[in-house]
């Protein structure tokens, strides 16, 4: 992806009434916006804005055909926490696409679309896989804060994708792609199309793609849940065979084939019996796409255009992760006991044994693994009329338009329990010799059979899985009474109203004032409805409130570009752009927000730029309204006797008993730090929230010398400073806010079992907080070398470096900074270097593609194991922290083309074309698994077909 030369930056999206930038519109190109201004220019004034283009011939060569994938292998991209390598999650974001520009949270990028606001879901994230790669004529990735030109969420950058138009015949595309271990296949078809006439242009696109999931147990890194090198560390205690659990007896499983009537044919449960639930989960998420873009204008005369543009896309993706693990013991009023009276209680009364009682199970409903499909389709249209007038002999260009963007959200899923269902399927049962089954009830209270309303079917949760045995959820009937279908359902919507007028005032000794201003008002609304179950807490998927809110914003700006000195010693060319927007929310009260750039030259080979911008966040409808939820999360509890940071503190040991173990699923010792929680910790929304605040700075230039034709080089500092953040704390934050800190606050958002010291309780909601501070240099390189007899080479050099990023969780003066910089997905460095050949029908593209080295804490407990390389680490954040470091990670890509006299070109590629395994990483950054979310899963072989027509 080449450096944007800003020469080229044209942003025909919201241009005056006039044609793209390669002039193949309605008629002649005079003036253009670029992305980070309002301002119209000429086509070959270079800008104060660091931008970088990922051009239609970087899409075709990149071998992938998402625009979120393409954009996430830039250099500024980080891998967001909703990457679909986060398969267990089940939130509305599941399944999408997200852009997170420096790592910073991927709601701090703004995402456009031809100049104007993508729609998001009611947590702010706006799901790029939406558009369809095949329209996209280029994509400009602004990596620097533009709040004072955009609004809110322009703190890391903008993402503005610019769709292909005003173009005469056809195209087509054809593809496929699959990973080398057979698996991930990728097939996708499109169709474009256009016209041009005098007065006008019409086009569109048509695109199909379907990706198939890529499942864990075909992976080395994720076959086994582990966090440590031990295959069996992280298996998980509630297994499909079924455990009962009795005061007396302790945790017992069934022999392998026998009767589990019979309490004779158990054993002690131990490791053996463990689940690997590795074994029903996918990777990556499958997914479908479908969409149709279609964009058109039509000119009345020389000084009025009307134009307008509607896409309509549906994004369907599919997940799978292991059966619940259900225990009938921690439901409260829902528990579910196996009765004394049921017919599969070993113990019970039917069983013949001494001193028959309930008993308390658990099981993983092996038959039944949890899947589900989030189906979500975007509806967006604008219209916008567009025209020029002359006022005292220069030009004016005005704007006026509407914007609606609709996301509908509709995610269903099997394989959660009725609660009160399994209440009646563990009740009294009895075996109907009338009909040769077991049946609810008893002889003499007989339940209907069945899963209708006010029918029964008996459930023996002791039976292993595939054992043939009756009462087992491989009976439909069994199945459809205790795991019904949930429909979750989500519906945000974005209308807008612009007006711009731009132009120049008047001229001043080194050239003309220009100017843009204008008004906006946007109004924000969103849903999301979870199933009644889930609303009733009735099923064992978390508890979920719905979500519905809105809020409404008016907004007024203005620009100006200053020109101060043209054409004098040292001064090819020195201006000024002040840029201010006021915003009015209705939910929190108004905000303003100014930037300021520096744009000189000094001669024609040099510019040097330099922007300060104020920026700021408007809190989401998630944010402000969203419904409580309960979650069953990762975290470390740093009074762990094993793991924990803190436990032989006296804060831990006046708190837990002696040889505390942190109780993960199952109700088991925790194998390992960050494991899933026993029981449900709350999350919910705060109405209180405020906005974020923020300044970005940045400092660079652009090189262009004459003594080498075709070089290009850009360098830029950057520095970002958010205040004021919206913040989730995790639960491991907040433990070791208390314990790690000393920060009272903090612990009184928990408590614990006063005999065990298990968390019984734990409440996080969304708050103002602390701050973010991050700071780096991002160089750019391109050359075009000089043509000769062996063909065309260009070369180009990407890298984004970060100097530090710096996190303070809340505004106490003893909470110490959290410093981020190379731990988990932060990587100092990412670079991408791309070598490209042509020579007449023939072309060759090499890709190589750096992550440098990561640290992480050791998985094994605090003495230190074999992967720990700096077991006396000590961190002012947390501690004593044993540490290990990975080295770098190198993707190498290639594709062969060639062009053919028909008009077609054959490319044939493989994306990391050695089959490269990333490290493994045991915090999992962004992902579900022991490996980073953002590294490739195999080699990637495809080829693809194109077509002119």
């Amino acid at each position: 992806m080449p450096q944007g030369n800003p020469q080229t930056q044209a942003d025909p999206a919201a241009s005056a009434p006039v044609a793209t930038a390669d002039g193949s519109g309605a008629r002649t190109l005079d003036a253009v916006q670029v992305t980070g201004s309002r301002i119209m220019r000429t086509v070959d004034v270079e800008t104060v804005q660091p931008v970088e283009t990922i051009s239609r011939e970087d899409v075709d060569r990149s071998g992938l055909r998402s625009v979120g994938d393409l954009l996430q292998s830039s250099p500024a991209a980080g891998a967001p926490a909703a990457s679909r390598t986060r398969v267990q999650s089940d939130s509305e974001e599941a399944g999408g696409t997200y852009v997170d520009l420096r790592n910073i949270g991927a709601q701090r990028t703004l995402i456009l679309v031809n100049g104007q606001r993508l729609g998001t879901t009611t947590g702010g994230y706006a799901d790029v896989s939406l558009i369809p790669s095949a329209s996209v004529e280029r994509v400009e990735i602004l990596k620097d804060g533009a709040s004072a030109i955009y609004g809110s969420d322009a703190i890391a950058g903008v993402v503005n994708i610019i769709t292909r138009r005003g173009f005469d015949g056809g195209l087509a595309n054809v593809y496929w792609g699959q990973y080398s271990e057979g698996d991930g296949g990728n097939a996708s078809f499109d169709l474009s199309w256009g016209m041009k006439r005098d007065r006008g242009w019409l086009s569109g696109t048509l695109q199909y793609t379907d990706e198939d999931p890529v499942w864990a147990s075909d992976r080395p890194y994720s076959a086994y849940p582990s966090t440590t090198r031990h295959p069996t560390t992280g298996l998980s205690a509630i297994n499909q065979n079924g455990t009962l659990i009795d005061p007396l007896l302790g945790q017992m499983t069934v022999n392998a084939g026998a009767d589990p009537r019979n309490i004779a044919n158990y054993h002690r449960s131990g490791v053996p019996d463990y689940s690997n639930v590795s074994e029903q989960q996918t990777l990556k998420t499958g997914m479908e796409r479908k969409s149709a873009f279609i964009d058109g204008g039509f000119e009345f005369n020389d000084r009025l255009l009307l134009r307008g543009s509607a896409l309509y896309s549906v994004r369907d993706t599919f997940r799978n992760i292991p059966g619940y693990p259900y225990r009938s013991s921690v439901w409260g009023a829902m528990n579910a006991p196996l009765s004394i009276d049921s017919y599969y209680n070993p113990l019970g009364n039917q069983s013949g044994v001494a001193n028959p009682r309930a008993v308390h199970y658990q099981r993983r409903t092996w038959e039944v693994p949890r899947s589900g499909n989030n189906k979500v389709a975007t509806f967006r249209a604008n219209m916008l009329l567009e025209g020029n007038f002359d006022w005292a002999g220069r030009t004016m260009y005005w704007d006026a338009g509407y914007l609606f963007n609709r996301l509908r959200t509709d995610k269903s899923g099997t394989g959660d329990l009725n609660l009160r269902n399994v209440q009646a399927a563990s009740g009294p049962s009895y075996y109907n010799t009338a009909t040769g089954r077991v049946e609810c009830g008893s002889a003499a209270a007989p339940i209907a059979y069945g899963s209708g309303a006010g029918q029964c079917a008996p459930w023996n949760p002791l039976a292993p899985y595939g054992s043939g045995l009756p009462g087992t959820l491989d009976d439909p009937t069994l199945r459809a009474f205790l795991v019904p279908d949930n429909l979750d359902r989500g519906d945000t919507q974005t209308r807008s109203l612009t007006a711009n007028l731009s132009g120049s005032l008047f001229a001043l000794p080194a050239g003309d004032l220009a100017f843009a201003v204008g008004a906006e008002s946007r109004n924000e609304r969103g849903t999301f409805t979870p199933s009644l179950q889930k609303q009733r807490g009735e099923t064992t998927n978390t508890r979920k409130l719905p979500t519905s809110g809105d809020y409404r914003a008016n907004e007024l700006y203005a620009e100006f570009n200053i020109p101060l000195l043209q054409d004098k010693p040292f001064a090819r060319t020195l201006s000024i752009d002040l840029a201010t927007r006021y915003s009015d929310y209705d939910v929190f009260g108004s905000t303003t927000n100014s930037k300021v750039g520096l744009e000189w030259r000094p001669n024609d080979e040099l510019l040097v730029r330099a922007n300060w911008g104020e920026g700021f966040r408007a809190p989401t409808i998630n944010d402000l309204f969203g419904g409580e939820q309960d979650f069953f999360p990762a975290y470390t509890d740093p009074c762990d006797s094993r793991f924990g940071v803190a436990r032989a503190s006296a804060a831990c040991l006046g708190d837990v008993p002696a040889g505390y173990r942190q109780v993960a699923s199952g109700g088991v010792p925790a194998g390992s730090p960050n494991v899933q929680s026993n029981l449900a910790f709350i999350s919910g929304s705060n109405p209180n929230t405020k906005p974020e605040s923020s300044t970005t700075t940045t400092v660079g230039f652009v090189y262009s010398p004459q003594w080498a034709e075709g070089l290009g080089i850009t360098l830029d500092w950057w520095k970002i400073d958010i205040q004021d953040a919206i913040v989730q704390n995790t639960p491991t934050d907040i433990l070791n806010d208390c314990y790690v800190r000393g920060i009272g606050t903090a612990c009184s958002a928990f408590t614990r079992d006063a005999a065990t010291g298990e968390i019984t309780s734990l409440n996080y909601a969304f708050t103002n907080a602390g701050w973010l501070k991050t700071s780096g240099y991002d160089l750019g390189v391109r050359y075009n070398l000089p043509a000769t007899a062996l063909g065309d080479i260009k070369l180009e050099w990407n890298s984004s470096y970060t100097s530090y990023r710096n996190i303070k969780a809340n505004d106490l003066a003893e909470t110490p900074v959290n410093h981020s910089t190379g731990f988990g997905a932060n990587f100092r460095l990412r670079s991408n270097v791309t070598a490209d050949w042509s020579r007449g029908m023939f072309g060759l593209m090499w890709r190589v593609r750096y992550f440098s080295g990561i640290k992480e804490p050791c998985a094994f407990d605090l003495t230190g194991g074999p992967e720990c390389d700096k077991p006396d680490f000590v961190s002012p954040y947390t501690g004593r922290q044993p540490l290990r470091t990975v080295g770098a990670t190198v993707f190498n890509d290639v594709q062969l083309r060639m062009n053919l006299p028909w008009d077609g070109t054959v490319m044939l590629g493989a994306n990391n074309v050695f089959g490269k395994v990333g490290p493994t990483l045991y915090s999992r950054p962004n992902s579900d698994f022991s490996y980073y979310g953002g590294f490739d899963l195999g080699r990637l072989i495809y080829m693809q077909y194109q077509q002119k027509f």
